[in-house]
């Protein structure tokens, strides 16, 4: 359902009702539905001036091409978004609350329900909305302010990352942390094959005060933070 005021004829709002089913590349098809979602739409040419999007309940399952289950992926109490041109980029700015991802997707590392907001910019997005990539290989995104948090602990992440040839992830990213202590009791679970790593690092970074900044490097996949070893991330496709 879509109506534009008499004195706003291009700026339209809509209600839209679910579910959808998306496609992205390197993503299998899934299935994204919610409980209200509203749309609202600047209209321009070539591009509209800014496309924004305010959902509750919104959650988000596998669609398997075979006979097996689809899987619960994620859920958020409430989440909001806008798109908007900036020069040949696409510049998001968001919010969500509430959000839990399904430890099964995420191959069984858990992470607590979780609240965000990010402003991030798309680099060639506008070339990649007319003529969409079959790929995420290179392709770049920066990272202007990425705030994670959970209770008392928050993470601020802003910098450049990008995705090679090979589907090899590289960043180089500052992070800021809030309550060192907690934040690493989030990270142990996350990944806890380096659990004693991480809680002997935050036991140093807490020494540094309540809210120390150390960077984030990820050179061909392989992730660390300051000195701590986060893992390999796997070829994006």
């Amino acid at each position: 359902n879509a109506v534009a005021a008499i004195t706003g004829p291009l700026s339209p709002v809509a209600d839209l009702r679910g579910p959808l089913r998306t496609i992205a590349p390197g993503m299998p098809p899934l299935w994204i539905d919610w409980d209200q979602l509203q749309a609202k739409v600047k209209v321009w040419w070539p591009l509209p001036r800014s496309v924004s999007l305010q959902a509750e309940g919104l959650n988000g399952q596998t669609d398997p091409q075979d006979d097996t289950d689809p899987m619960q992926l994620f859920s958020a109490g409430k989440a909001a978004g806008q798109l908007q041109p900036a020069g040949q980029d696409i510049n998001y700015v968001g919010s969500f609350g509430d959000l839990e991802i399904n430890a099964d997707a995420i191959e069984g590392r858990v992470l607590p329900a979780l609240d965000g907001t990010g402003d991030v910019t798309l680099k060639n997005g506008v070339a990649l909305i007319s003529a969409p990539p079959k790929s995420l290989r290179g392709q770049s995104i920066d990272i202007t302010k990425l705030d994670l948090s959970s209770g008392t602990a928050r993470i601020t992440v802003s910098g450049p990352v990008s995705v090679d040839a090979e589907g090899l992830v590289d960043g180089d990213l500052m992070i800021k942390l809030k309550d060192p202590k907690a934040v690493a009791a989030i990270l142990a679970g996350a990944v806890p094959e380096h659990k004693s790593e991480i809680e002997q690092g935050f036991a140093a970074l807490a020494m540094l005060g309540k809210e120390p900044s150390m960077p984030l490097k990820i050179v061909k996949g392989k992730a660390s933070l300051g000195f701590i070893p986060l893992g390999k991330i796997k070829p994006l496709e």
